[in-house]
């Protein structure tokens, strides 16, 4: 067997964060979210705040990736966040899957008790429970079954951005909130066969937005049965390995045949004149994303932003002294960050009167791409000092500002693709066929972490069940490179 799974070595013996990977993966996990000032949980329970920095990284997320949506022939709209629960009972295969995660709202109205304490109004309590929405599709498959009439009205493809909420018992930031920001896409189509195309069209966005964009890869694959989203024919998946060899499902795509266009009723009349029922897609990533791309990419010293959703690409740190130089230096320095602004970049100049020591320690803990040092010498010299944040101190280079312009969008790049391609040799470094059960066995026995890759045929073994049920393995995806001949195991977020 190969070594198992290993976060990458810290370059510098001391580290801000802790404790560090080795020590505690999952405590690390929630330090380098703290450090980089990213989000915090919120006094509502299982839910998160997402600060200033944290937010700046999702609106790039979603103004990239929403522009492609669009460019694909997909309208937005938005739809009420609370759900009749009669919608729901007309699709009782596809609410089992979120039923127990379900928060009802039953009252309109609050009264004070007799302690003064402001308790549901019992006057108040409605003819009719709602669900804040788990997921969209029946209240979208609702709209959908009035707009649509006749095959002229097909294809319909609807997204919408918007938080949902499931009840969830353990939480981690960005990972698993009860409240969690996404995109849903929700389409009704003709015939089966575009239905089909498009969960897979949808799922090679998502690869070419976690790899293009996030720097982080996986396996495409559909799930088996026993995984497939609830009311669904087919679900699409993209399985990505975090540092401690566990799997985190990235993104999914659901082909729903006309299971769910019959349980709500969204048909149109076809061609020949007969009724008929659509074909229906629904697809979605949320702020998990953000959760794997942390799990991805971090180190002990902090989070390294992929350069093309960073929301600060560059910052400028003037180093002063105390010698008549100080209002010199930060001029150059604002020029300088004024001329990157121009030529599109994210540049934060950062002038605040604190030790240089800290504001370069926390531009490391935030992970910012690329960080400039500037004091009276380089400014004689029209020069700076930059390193990058993948590869630190290793990386420190004094160059002439004309040449930094000119070259700063191959650094990005270059910071860019050595992470992708860090991520893609981790992955298949600890990825692992494996022929029979006691081999997974003997691989997970011994401790070891990772992605187990089996014949689709053993998944019927009892005894892989219960190797299964021992390591808490489930399985993730038959990837689309195996052509249905494999299945992948892991342990998941």
């Amino acid at each position: 067997m190969n070594k198992p799974a290993q976060p990458p070595k810290q370059q510098n013996s001391k580290t801000a964060i802790t404790p560090t990977r080795a020590e505690d993966f999952p405590e690390w996990y929630q330090e380098v979210i703290k450090a980089a000032d990213m989000a915090e949980s919120s006094p509502v329970r299982g839910c998160m705040t997402i600060k200033p920095y944290g937010w700046a990284l999702w609106e790039n997320m979603t103004a990239i990736f929403d522009k492609w949506l669009k460019d694909y022939g997909i309208q937005n709209a938005y739809f009420p966040v609370l759900i009749p629960v009669s919608y729901l009972s007309k699709e009782a295969e596809h609410v089992d899957g979120f039923a127990k995660e379900c928060a009802v709202v039953t009252h309109h109205r609050l009264e004070k008790d007799d302690k003064g304490g402001l308790v549901p109004a019992t006057a108040a309590k409605l003819e009719e429970p709602y669900v804040v929405r788990p997921t969209s599709e029946t209240i979208i498959g609702e709209a959908m079954s009035r707009w649509i009439q006749s095959y002229r009205d097909l294809p319909m493809k609807l997204n919408q951005w918007n938080s949902v909420f499931r009840w969830e018992m353990r939480t981690r930031i960005f990972l698993r909130t009860s409240e969690f920001l996404w995109h849903e896409g929700h389409c009704a189509f003709e015939t089966a066969e575009e239905s089909k195309q498009d969960t897979l069209h949808v799922m090679g966005l998502y690869k070419k937005f976690f790899e293009e964009c996030l720097a982080f890869t996986g396996f495409e694959g559909n799930k088996t049965a026993e995984e497939r989203f609830p009311g669904a024919i087919n679900t699409v998946a993209f399985e990505s390995m975090m540092q401690d060899g566990k799997a985190l499902q990235a993104a999914t795509t659901h082909d729903m045949g006309q299971n769910f266009a019959k349980s709500i009723g969204i048909k149109f009349s076809g061609r020949d004149g007969k009724e008929a029922f659509a074909h229906t897609t629904s697809w979605a990533y949320s702020t998990r994303a953000i959760g794997g791309m942390i799990m991805v990419h971090a180190d002990d010293d902090g989070m390294i932003m992929p350069p093309r959703v960073a929301p600060i690409q560059v910052v400028i740190i003037p180093v002063t002294k105390d010698d008549g130089t100080a209002g010199a230096v930060l001029e150059f320095c604002d020029k300088i960050a004024k001329d990157l602004k121009k030529a599109g970049y994210a540049v934060k100049l950062d002038d605040r009167d604190m030790r240089t020591p800290d504001k370069m320690w926390e531009s490391i803990k935030k992970g910012i791409p690329v960080r400039v040092e500037i004091g009276a010498r380089e400014m004689e010299a029209n020069s700076l000092t930059f390193v990058r944040r993948d590869l630190g101190r290793d990386s420190k280079k004094t160059v002439a500002v004309p040449e930094f312009m000119g070259t700063i969008q191959s650094v990005l790049d270059s910071m860019h693709d050595g992470l992708l391609s860090r991520h893609r040799a981790f992955t298949r470094q600890n990825t692992f066929d494996v022929a029979s059960v006691s081999d997974v066995h003997d691989f997970y026995g011994a401790g070891k972490m990772g992605f187990a890759r089996v014949p689709i045929e053993m998944l019927n073994d009892a005894a892989l069940a219960k190797v299964r049920d021992e390591f808490k393995l489930s399985t993730r995806c038959m990837p689309f490179e195996d052509e249905g001949r494999k299945v992948l195991l892991a342990k998941s977020y």
